[in-house]
Parts: structure tokens; sequence; C-alpha cells
């Protein structure tokens, strides 16, 4: 973003939100979407595996949770991202590599 009002000569000083730079440069954001693809077919791998890996994305750990806020899952942010509903639905959707990619596909292009 720092680049890009730059390049408009949008002064640090103005109240400019970053959406309205966005649209004044013609452009989206790609960085977002191709870190949450490079995440989702990771997490189609990882879960067609069923190892060790397996256990520690969804969660399936025996013991007992730390203490405050607990963190966002990679499950959790995915489902959101890809709009399956819920976990247990990405989850058996990865075992098909077809419907997995046409998933991950259609979220691209959705954007974020």
């Amino acid at each position: 973003m720092w680049f890009l009002r730059r390049m408009l000569r949008i002064s640090w000083t103005a109240k400019k939100t970053n959406d309205t730079v966005l649209e004044e440069a013609h452009t989206t954001r790609l960085l977002i979407s191709k870190i949450r693809k490079r995440q989702a077919t990771f997490f189609g791998h990882v879960m067609r595996r069923e190892k060790l890996e397996n256990l520690v994305t969804t969660g399936m750990l025996e013991g007992k949770r730390s203490r405050g806020k607990q963190r966002e899952k990679l499950i959790e942010g995915l489902t959101d991202w890809l709009k399956a509903g819920k976990s247990l639905e990405a989850i058996e959707a990865t075992k098909d590599r077809i419907k997995w990619r046409t998933m991950i596909a259609n979220a691209v292009k959705q954007g974020t």
C-alpha cells in the first residue's frame, strides 16, 4: 500500500482508505489471496496423508488448552475463506482432489 500511495502521489497525511487507493490504482490485493491459496493446497495435502500432521492441523490432540484467548485454527480460517460451511465439510472435501481444487479455484475467483 505504501508503494501505491507513492506512485499515486498521495500524501501520508491524506485520510484515504486503502480501498480507495486500490480503486484509484485499478488493482486488487493479490498477496492475501496467494497466501490463502497456498494454505489451502497445503492443507489438502496434509489431510490426504492421515499422519501426525493431520492430527495437529485439525487440533484433535489430547491435553489441556492453554489459558487466554484461543488462537484461530487453520481449518477455521480456511472454511471461512472457502465458504465451506462447517470444518467437517472441508475435511471431507480434501479426500477428493478434483472437488478440493475446484473449491480453491472458486474462492480465488471471488477474492478475499
